[in-house]
């Protein structure tokens, strides 16, 4: 059972904020090699426009596949933080080329690396955690991130982070397979992760798939990669068609609470990205729990290509888009009905002013954070203050 708590935020640090602050102005330049005329191509799509065909939305109902329970001792969340013998290195210690991935504006309020060796290699997926996964920010007593990543051969893993100490253990996500008889790695980018109440929604199969995990169903496993547990699937949500999901976020501004999505697109094209949710099953006592509706609840077409982040909060959708032709940092956009706007930085103005690369984006009710990870990166700041360098 869970127990819930406050969450108390701690007090950053003068030299902390040196660091982010020194680290964007000294990449402010870099930023600026493109002229404002280049980056407002493409950097400001218009306007969401509701998607009504029913051939298209057909296209983005979930086909749901379960698994056999898997056999073993299940172990939950807190044990595994009990083993957590990895740490995150603060900002102020970590190196220039790391932070060189932190967005320049708006400048992230808190962050930390990876230090951990192999992780240079490895690819850095979405981030979610407690604040998604419950409404006061905990899960028992604990605040805690989940990381995904994947190593040079494709192999997801999950980094679960206590996020009070910052110290982490390995978790990877499997699959069953032979009719529940074996485990097999999950291969993917992981490029949206959402903890919403017992359940870990992740995307798999190149976004073919949405996976579900139960975060009280971890496993220990024999110590491989440096890798102590394994997280087995429980079911599989399918997209129709040659359609895939991107990346993910959880929207408590809805009534239900909703799973935003983008599209993932083809990275050598400037296809534009569709947005859409699902709605979430609320009730902890119903048999779906946690999970969503099949059916989307919404759905848009966009003039934004290259989304690796999607946020929603009441009828903005935020999107983190990759820096397209151009090499460096991404762009971070505000989309309505009405239209949309995008952070500038630099005396020419470029839109380039987000984390190099995008990736996904978490908003914490509970807190007003957001948390992003670029590189070898992990960072957090409020939604305010994007807000505020987006009007």
């Amino acid at each position: 059972m869970k127990q819930r708590g406050r969450h108390r935020r701690r007090k950053r640090g003068q030299a902390l904020r040196a660091t982010l602050a020194g680290t964007a102005l000294a990449l402010t330049a870099a930023a600026t090699m493109i002229s404002a005329s280049q980056a407002e191509d493409g950097a400001r799509p218009g306007p969401l426009k509701p998607l009504t065909s029913a051939a298209a939305l057909q296209e983005l109902r979930l086909d749901e596949e379960t698994y056999p329970a898997t056999p073993g001792p299940a172990l939950r969340v807190a044990d595994v933080l009990a083993d957590a013998d990895h740490a995150l290195r603060p900002a102020a210690d970590c190196s220039t080329s790391d932070r060189s991935a932190l967005p320049v504006t708006p400048a992230a309020a808190d962050a930390w690396c990876w230090d951990e060796p192999g992780t240079d290699a490895a690819r850095a997926g979405a981030v979610t955690g407690s604040g998604d996964a419950d409404d006061d920010g905990r899960w028992g007593e604990h605040r805690v991130l989940l990381s995904g990543w994947s190593d040079p051969r494709g192999r997801a893993r999950i980094a679960v982070v206590d996020a009070e100490r910052m110290t982490y253990a390995w978790v990877q996500p499997v699959v069953p397979a032979d009719g529940g008889r074996s485990l097999r790695p999950l291969r993917s980018p992981l490029s949206g992760l959402v903890w919403y109440q017992d359940k870990l929604l992740a995307t798999g199969d190149d976004g073919r798939t949405l996976y579900v995990y139960d975060m009280d169903r971890v496993r220990r496993t024999s110590a491989a990669d440096g890798v102590s547990f394994q997280l087995p699937a429980e079911r599989a949500y399918r997209l129709a068609g040659d359609t895939r999901i991107g990346a993910l976020s959880l929207d408590r501004s809805t009534a239900p609470d909703s799973l935003a999505v983008s599209e993932a697109t083809p990275a050598d094209t400037d296809r534009p990205a569709r947005l859409w949710r699902y709605a979430l099953e609320t009730d902890v006592l119903a048999p779906g729990a946690g999970l969503p509706d099949p059916d989307p609840v919404e759905a848009y077409e966009t003039e934004a290509a290259g989304v690796l982040g999607v946020l929603t909060h009441r009828s903005r959708w935020y999107l983190a888009r990759s820096a397209g032709a151009f090499d460096g940092h991404g762009t971070l956009v505000r989309l309505d009905g009405d239209g949309a706007g995008a952070a500038q930085c630099g005396p020419d103005g470029t839109y380039q002013c987000w984390s190099g690369p995008a990736g996904s984006l978490s908003y914490w009710e509970e807190s007003g954070t957001v948390w992003s990870q670029s590189g070898r990166m992990l960072f957090s700041l409020g939604l305010n203050t994007i807000d505020r360098s987006l009007d």
